[in-house]
């Protein structure tokens, strides 16, 4: 789904939930996605700063001189539509109030007020050893009034899909570095007079201290407009003090339920119907592993979402909450303050929940409490951390200990990664004998059925290839996943049957029962064309 139908898809959605506001308040709606360029202009019934103030816009007057219309959004006081209704009536006259959405509003604001700030150039990332970029986009942001720059940064990241602001103190200068597609690139350096004032504006916004010797974390959010279409950022911020001063990184998430969804992770047939098999079930406990950045909140939040119906009660333990999904009860856990997961989940069991979600599995009790719910009717999603899905087997068994009653608690272990993915311009190339060699070894194994179309015997790999659109030879990220269904002859390992408990017993045995390793599958997608071995090799 590329940028242009994920704005569209937001605004389609806006408009329907506006649409649903609008019953509830009793007022007609109006969709002017088609009309927002053409609706004649009442420059006279209102002034400009009552619009921003109210939410509320002149449409046009009606059938004749006594009969006006206004278009308002639901931040738009009630109050004010009652004394604006009463006021007409008694002149004897008449108003109706429309609902629009809040992004119809600001496109029509925008014509009534258009913005008097000066427009600067977008920021571009610049390759290794690029300085010509960096000192261009440097420039930009000394041109940038302080006030701003704050904004403005936040507004690019987005607009280039960055994850990740850094701000890192060096020894003369600050630099900023984006993270693009899973990987970090420079993109300016200002002076030590706009990095104070941009600290002091994190510092108010996101509630940490420009002064604290400590590391901090604080949150935010942020509302971006852009194409007719506003979405809101949640925004993740760490501090902490270096040598040179306090280096920050911002960390962005894109707040759109609507994306939150299986069909999004781009998972093959099969991938998917597992995971379908084991959320239809009423118990049990998944498994979501892999670093910090490689997608295990997106992927547990879209099944958060499939499971979102209006028979199930869903509650989630987070810290911090990244991101709010409507119909779920979410509860913070601030584990740096003295809370705990374990302590939330037996709290939030007596509620009676059908599915429940904990941020993280870090210790003993909180895994025990999660098999004990995940065997008494519940199912429990959570994330852990571990290389591999054998490896998370291993670690939660040392946890939970030997235990022929967890037998059949846990029932799917998930661990991915992101790599990106290479743009239609790739170039084929043949493998060297090197790349031949470790490309056998690795699918030495896997049945012919699961390599499809790829010949063994006559091995092609793809290359980036850089252009102006896309300047590193790749188009965002795809999803590389190893999904461990836990069988039979998995939970042996459980029961104490097998003796031997180790990362590598494990593997082998899944592997047994068809299962595909990260590395095999991040080898298959280079095979593919979808992305590079390198690319496989540096993430995987």
């Amino acid at each position: 789904m590329d940028e242009k139908e994920i704005q569209l898809k937001r605004r389609d959605n806006e408009e329907k939930a506006t649409a649903e506001r609008a019953r509830i308040l009793g007022l007609p709606y109006l969709d002017t996605r088609k009309v927002e360029d053409i609706i004649p202009l009442v420059p006279d019934l209102l002034t400009i700063s009552e619009m921003h103030q109210d939410y509320i816009i002149p449409l046009q007057k009606g059938g004749g001189e006594t009969h006006y219309q206004f278009l308002v959004t639901s931040q738009t006081p009630s109050s004010l539509i009652a004394k604006m209704r009463q006021k007409y009536l008694d002149n004897g006259e008449r108003a109706d109030f429309f609902l629009i959405s809040k992004s119809a509003y600001q496109v029509l604001m925008l014509r009534y007020d258009p913005p008097k700030e000066v427009i600067y150039d977008d920021i571009k990332i610049a390759g290794e050893g690029d300085s010509e970029t960096i000192a261009s986009v440097s420039k930009t942001l000394a041109q940038v009034s302080t006030e701003k720059m704050f904004d403005f940064l936040i507004d690019q990241a987005d607009k280039l899909g960055a994850s990740d602001i850094h701000i890192e103190n060096l020894r003369n200068e600050i630099r900023i570095r984006m993270r693009v597609d899973g990987l970090l690139h420079p993109v300016a350096t200002i002076d030590r007079t706009k990095y104070r004032i941009f600290m002091g504006e994190l510092s108010s916004r996101a509630n940490v201290s420009t002064a604290s010797n400590n590391p901090q974390s604080g949150h935010m959010q942020k509302e971006v407009y852009r194409d007719g279409v506003s979405h809101l950022l949640n925004i993740r911020v760490e501090t902490i003090p270096t040598m040179y001063g306090q280096d920050a990184v911002l960390r962005l998430f894109n707040f759109d339920e609507s994306l939150l969804n299986l069909d999004f992770l781009g998972l093959s047939e099969e991938e998917r119907k597992e995971i379908n098999e084991v959320i239809s079930h009423p118990r049990g406990l998944v498994l979501m592993v892999g670093p910090t950045g490689s997608g295990k909140s997106t992927t547990l939040y879209s099944m958060l979402n499939a499971l979102n119906t209006s028979d199930k009660k869903i509650i989630t333990l987070e810290d911090p909450i990244e991101y709010g999904i409507t119909g779920i009860s979410q509860i913070p856990i601030n584990t740096n303050g003295g809370g705990s997961f374990a302590e939330g989940l037996r709290s939030v069991l007596r509620l009676d929940p059908d599915v429940v979600m904990v941020g993280e599995i870090r210790d003993a009790d909180t895994a025990k409490t999660a098999i004990q719910a995940s065997i008494t009717g519940h199912l429990v999603l959570s994330s852990f951390h571990a290389n591999s899905t054998s490896a998370a087997f291993s670690r939660m068994i040392d946890l939970i200990g030997v235990n022929p009653i967890f037998a059949s608690s846990i029932r799917l272990i998930i661990a991915q990664r992101l790599v990106r993915k290479l743009s239609d311009t790739k170039k084929e190339r043949t493998a060297t004998e090197a790349e031949m060699q470790y490309i056998r070894e690795v699918l030495n194994d896997v049945p012919k059925e699961k390599l499809g179309e790829i010949d063994l015997d006559n091995i092609v790999l793809y290359d980036a290839v850089e252009t102006e659109e896309h300047p590193f030879g790749y188009d965002g990220r795809m999803v590389i996943m190893e999904q461990l269904v836990v069988s039979e002859d998995i939970q042996a390992f459980i029961r104490g049957d097998v003796k031997d408990i180790n990362t590598d017993a494990i593997e082998k045995t899944a592997k047994n029962n068809g299962m595909l390793t990260l590395e095999q599958k991040g080898v298959i997608a280079a095979l593919k064309g979808e992305t590079t071995l390198e690319e496989v090799s540096r993430v995987i």
